[in-house]
């Protein structure tokens, strides 16, 4: 993550007054205001595949890419298909399912495909970009966080742990039953209850794992965010297997990508490297107040989504952006 924020520092910064979210903060999508009443928010986002079965790829793939437009607090309107396919090695019905289960995935968000782009690559990759709407006054975003709120996690983590775990043989795809269920879950049901209560920020969980995104949310904010480590919901086996060195690269980057920025006190360090684990269409991080953090945990159980676990609390600004105990 070090790596790109330094490479968007360098490049020339937008002056349109109707780009209202850009990537300043590294937010999860951009908005663009078309009028008083209404916005365009953007994103895209694509990957090789996590498990062999096309169809569910597609469906993972896609309900990552919708994610960041859930994050913003907009509702997807249409989309495209990204693919990279290696046409030369693999039959066309790979493409074809793993193009279908992408449409599933689109079809359960309300949204439409508009068509989509392909490359010959060595190696398969899909997403989408993803196009939504929302009103310019409601836009969600990761930077407003304020002192005295509650966070809230709408997943389970684990999901890198786990998908590395079958790619290094310690773990059948079999038993990736959990993961994947999380996984093509789509976060729609969370951005209704975050924009039903009412909060103050919100970011979903991705590659730079719990901890980067956490650290994001923090510094657009100018906060501390207090993260309770036996509080986040994990999927089963994550730990175990982490304790075998079963986990993305990503973890030890983030971690040192954070420094002296990140204050771990007695936290076991195996855990400390799940929380920075990258995670693949993760749950919403939401920072609400305090006074509406119990309607908002009942609004995500009301609608099942696959946690609403309260993780911690937001503190001013320190000389850390993470406090994790």
């Amino acid at each position: 993550m070090g790596t790109l924020a330094q490479v968007l520092r360098s490049l020339p910064k937008p002056s349109d007054p109707n780009l209202l979210v850009g990537s300043d903060h590294l937010d999860d999508a951009g908005v663009y205001r078309l009028s008083d009443d209404s916005a365009l928010v953007t994103t895209v986002d694509f990957f090789p595949p996590l498990v062999n079965d096309p169809y569910t790829f597609g469906q993972i793939a896609a309900a990552n890419s919708l994610s960041d437009v859930y994050a913003m607090g907009a509702k997807p309107l249409c989309v495209l298909n990204i693919v990279g396919f290696p046409d030369k090695e693999l039959p066309a019905e790979v493409l074809q399912e793993i193009l279908c289960g992408g449409a599933e995935r689109v079809a359960a968000a309300g949204a439409v495909t508009a068509g989509g782009h392909s490359v010959r690559d060595a190696e398969i990759k899909y997403g989408l970009c993803v196009t939504g709407l929302i009103p310019p006054d409601r836009i969600l975003t990761n930077g407003g966080a304020k002192p005295g709120d509650v966070l809230i996690l709408t997943k389970p983590l684990g999901t890198g742990t786990l998908t590395t775990a079958v790619k290094t043989g310690k773990m059948d795809e079999s038993d990736l039953t959990e993961a994947i269920d999380v996984m093509i879950d789509l976060n729609a049901a969370a951005c209704a209850a975050v924009l039903e209560i009412g909060v103050h920020s919100v970011t979903d969980v991705t590659g730079f794992g719990l901890l980067g995104h956490a650290h994001e949310m923090a510094d657009a904010g100018g906060v501390t965010l207090q993260i309770e480590s036996g509080k986040v919901p994990l999927m089963q086996r994550v730990m175990d297997l982490a304790r075998e060195g079963v986990l993305t690269r990503i973890h030890s980057a983030t971690v040192a990508h954070l420094g002296d920025q990140l204050s771990t006190g007695n936290v076991d360090d195996v855990l400390i490297s799940v929380l920075a684990d990258a995670q693949t269409s993760g749950g919403l991080l939401i920072a609400v107040a305090k006074d509406r953090a119990d309607r908002l945990v009942a609004a995500l159980q009301k609608r099942g989504t696959k946690a609403a676990a309260i993780i911690g609390a937001v503190g001013s600004a320190s000389d850390h952006t993470l406090v994790v105990s």
